[in-house]
Protein backbone atom coordinates (compact mmCIF):
# COMPACT_ATOMS: atom_id res chain seq x y z
CA UNK A 1 0.00 0.00 0.00
CA UNK A 2 1.54 3.48 -0.99
CA UNK A 3 1.05 6.01 1.65
CA UNK A 4 0.34 10.25 0.22
CA UNK A 5 0.54 12.74 3.00
CA UNK A 6 -0.93 16.07 1.08
CA UNK A 7 -0.01 19.73 2.15
CA UNK A 8 -2.63 22.51 1.90
CA UNK A 9 -3.55 25.97 3.11
CA UNK A 10 -6.32 26.93 1.80
CA UNK A 11 -9.99 26.02 0.33
CA UNK A 12 -9.15 22.28 -0.26
CA UNK A 13 -10.32 21.38 -3.79
CA UNK A 14 -7.11 19.80 -4.71
CA UNK A 15 -7.23 18.04 -1.48
CA UNK A 16 -10.83 16.78 -2.32
CA UNK A 17 -10.16 15.77 -5.71
CA UNK A 18 -7.18 13.87 -5.03
CA UNK A 19 -8.71 12.10 -2.24
CA UNK A 20 -12.18 11.33 -4.50
CA UNK A 21 -9.82 9.81 -7.65
CA UNK A 22 -7.73 7.42 -4.82
CA UNK A 23 -11.22 6.48 -3.68
CA UNK A 24 -11.97 2.66 -3.46
CA UNK A 25 -8.01 2.14 -4.77
CA UNK A 26 -6.62 -0.12 -2.73
CA UNK A 27 -3.20 0.32 -3.34
CA UNK A 28 -2.88 4.31 -2.62
CA UNK A 29 -3.88 5.29 0.48
CA UNK A 30 -4.17 9.13 2.14
CA UNK A 31 -2.36 9.48 5.32
CA UNK A 32 -2.73 12.48 6.17
CA UNK A 33 -3.38 15.81 5.34
CA UNK A 34 -0.94 18.76 6.74
CA UNK A 35 -2.01 22.38 7.07
CA UNK A 36 -0.60 25.51 8.48
CA UNK A 37 -3.90 26.99 9.24
CA UNK A 38 -6.19 26.03 11.43
CA UNK A 39 -9.28 27.28 9.87
CA UNK A 40 -8.54 26.42 6.52
CA UNK A 41 -11.45 25.40 4.55
CA UNK A 42 -9.37 21.88 4.01
CA UNK A 43 -9.66 20.78 7.35
CA UNK A 44 -13.71 20.85 7.15
CA UNK A 45 -13.15 19.08 3.85
CA UNK A 46 -11.03 16.16 5.16
CA UNK A 47 -13.45 16.18 7.96
CA UNK A 48 -16.56 15.22 5.62
CA UNK A 49 -13.79 12.95 3.69
CA UNK A 50 -12.86 11.24 7.06
CA UNK A 51 -9.06 11.94 6.39
CA UNK A 52 -6.86 12.27 9.54
CA UNK A 53 -5.44 15.72 9.44
CA UNK A 54 -2.77 17.53 11.45
CA UNK A 55 -2.80 21.27 11.92
CA UNK A 56 0.89 23.51 13.02
CA UNK A 57 2.09 26.49 13.45
CA UNK A 58 5.29 28.46 11.22
CA UNK A 59 7.32 27.49 14.88
CA UNK A 60 6.68 24.21 14.61
CA UNK A 61 7.48 23.96 10.81
CA UNK A 62 11.02 26.03 10.61
CA UNK A 63 12.48 25.69 14.32
CA UNK A 64 11.26 22.37 15.86
CA UNK A 65 11.15 18.72 14.55
CA UNK A 66 7.31 18.26 15.58
CA UNK A 67 6.39 18.09 11.51
CA UNK A 68 9.25 16.21 10.50
CA UNK A 69 8.79 13.57 13.03
CA UNK A 70 5.06 12.87 12.25
CA UNK A 71 6.20 12.92 8.46
CA UNK A 72 8.73 9.82 9.56
CA UNK A 73 6.14 8.23 11.44
CA UNK A 74 3.59 8.19 8.38
CA UNK A 75 6.50 6.65 6.39
CA UNK A 76 4.68 8.58 2.95
CA UNK A 77 6.16 7.16 0.15
CA UNK A 78 4.89 10.69 -1.44
CA UNK A 79 3.74 14.12 -0.08
CA UNK A 80 2.05 16.20 -2.16
CA UNK A 81 1.65 20.28 -1.60
CA UNK A 82 -1.82 21.01 -2.86
CA UNK A 83 -2.10 24.74 -2.50
CA UNK A 84 0.70 24.70 0.50
CA UNK A 85 1.87 28.70 0.45
CA UNK A 86 5.32 27.88 2.83
CA UNK A 87 8.48 27.17 1.74
CA UNK A 88 9.42 23.49 2.26
CA UNK A 89 12.58 23.59 5.03
CA UNK A 90 15.64 22.47 3.99
CA UNK A 91 15.20 19.14 6.65
CA UNK A 92 11.99 17.65 5.43
CA UNK A 93 14.03 18.44 2.00
CA UNK A 94 16.60 16.36 2.78
CA UNK A 95 15.06 13.86 4.45
CA UNK A 96 12.77 13.07 1.85
CA UNK A 97 14.55 13.88 -1.94
CA UNK A 98 12.26 12.91 -4.64
CA UNK A 99 9.40 12.28 -2.48
CA UNK A 100 7.72 15.71 -2.26
CA UNK A 101 5.92 17.11 -5.28
CA UNK A 102 4.53 20.27 -5.96
CA UNK A 103 1.58 21.98 -8.24
CA UNK A 104 2.03 25.45 -9.57
CA UNK A 105 -0.78 27.38 -11.98
CA UNK A 106 1.37 28.56 -13.99
CA UNK A 107 4.33 27.26 -17.13
CA UNK A 108 7.38 26.89 -14.71
CA UNK A 109 9.96 28.74 -15.14
CA UNK A 110 7.64 31.55 -15.85
CA UNK A 111 5.77 33.20 -12.88
CA UNK A 112 7.57 31.32 -10.20
CA UNK A 113 9.46 32.48 -7.06
CA UNK A 114 8.32 33.90 -3.99
CA UNK A 115 4.93 35.56 -4.07
CA UNK A 116 3.61 34.02 -7.22
CA UNK A 117 0.83 31.98 -5.82
CA UNK A 118 -3.35 31.85 -6.90
CA UNK A 119 -4.52 35.21 -8.28
CA UNK A 120 -1.26 36.59 -8.58
CA UNK A 121 0.29 34.36 -10.77
CA UNK A 122 -2.86 34.43 -12.95
CA UNK A 123 -3.08 38.42 -13.06
CA UNK A 124 1.27 38.39 -14.15
CA UNK A 125 -0.08 36.18 -16.94
CA UNK A 126 -2.81 38.30 -18.12
CA UNK A 127 -0.92 41.38 -17.84
CA UNK A 128 2.37 39.76 -19.47
CA UNK A 129 -0.59 38.63 -22.67
CA UNK A 130 0.60 35.73 -22.38
CA UNK A 131 -1.19 33.29 -25.19
CA UNK A 132 -0.90 29.87 -23.06
CA UNK A 133 -0.68 29.17 -19.81
CA UNK A 134 -1.24 26.30 -17.34
CA UNK A 135 0.32 23.72 -15.18
CA UNK A 136 3.59 22.62 -13.65
CA UNK A 137 4.46 19.21 -11.46
CA UNK A 138 7.71 19.83 -10.14
CA UNK A 139 9.97 17.85 -7.56
CA UNK A 140 9.87 20.26 -4.41
CA UNK A 141 14.01 21.49 -3.62
CA UNK A 142 15.26 23.67 -1.15
CA UNK A 143 13.76 27.09 -3.42
CA UNK A 144 10.49 28.44 -4.58
CA UNK A 145 9.21 26.34 -7.43
CA UNK A 146 13.10 25.49 -8.89
CA UNK A 147 12.66 21.76 -8.42
CA UNK A 148 12.82 19.37 -11.43
CA UNK A 149 9.46 19.60 -13.84
CA UNK A 150 7.73 16.49 -13.72
CA UNK A 151 4.98 17.01 -16.24
CA UNK A 152 3.21 20.35 -17.89
CA UNK A 153 -0.16 21.14 -19.56
CA UNK A 154 -1.54 23.42 -21.30
CA UNK A 155 -4.70 25.86 -21.98
CA UNK A 156 -5.04 28.19 -24.39
CA UNK A 157 -5.52 32.40 -23.40
CA UNK A 158 -8.01 34.18 -25.46
CA UNK A 159 -7.17 37.80 -25.12
CA UNK A 160 -10.88 38.33 -23.71
CA UNK A 161 -10.21 36.03 -20.83
CA UNK A 162 -9.94 37.90 -17.31
CA UNK A 163 -7.73 36.41 -14.68
CA UNK A 164 -10.48 35.15 -13.18
CA UNK A 165 -11.47 32.82 -16.58
CA UNK A 166 -7.46 32.06 -16.55
CA UNK A 167 -7.83 31.16 -12.99
CA UNK A 168 -10.64 28.42 -13.89
CA UNK A 169 -8.87 27.22 -16.80
CA UNK A 170 -5.80 26.43 -14.76
CA UNK A 171 -8.02 24.86 -12.11
CA UNK A 172 -9.35 21.78 -14.49
CA UNK A 173 -5.90 21.46 -15.78
CA UNK A 174 -4.99 20.55 -12.06
CA UNK A 175 -8.56 18.52 -11.20
CA UNK A 176 -7.65 16.65 -14.84
CA UNK A 177 -3.90 15.72 -14.17
CA UNK A 178 -2.87 16.32 -10.89
CA UNK A 179 -4.62 13.14 -9.33
CA UNK A 180 -3.39 11.02 -12.48
CA UNK A 181 0.10 12.07 -12.25
CA UNK A 182 0.70 11.58 -8.58
CA UNK A 183 -0.80 7.99 -9.41
CA UNK A 184 1.64 7.45 -12.53
CA UNK A 185 4.73 8.45 -9.95
CA UNK A 186 3.28 5.75 -7.22
CA UNK A 187 2.51 2.83 -8.85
Amino acid sequence: MKRIVLFASGSGTNVENIARYFQGNEKVTLACVFSNKRQAKVLERCNNLNISYLCFNKQAFYNTTCVLDALKGLKPDLIVLAGFLLKIPENLVQEFPNKIINIHPALLPKYGGKGMYGMHVHQAVKDNNEEETGITIHYVNEKYDDGAIIKQFTTKILPQDSAETIAQKVHQLEYEHFPETISNLLL
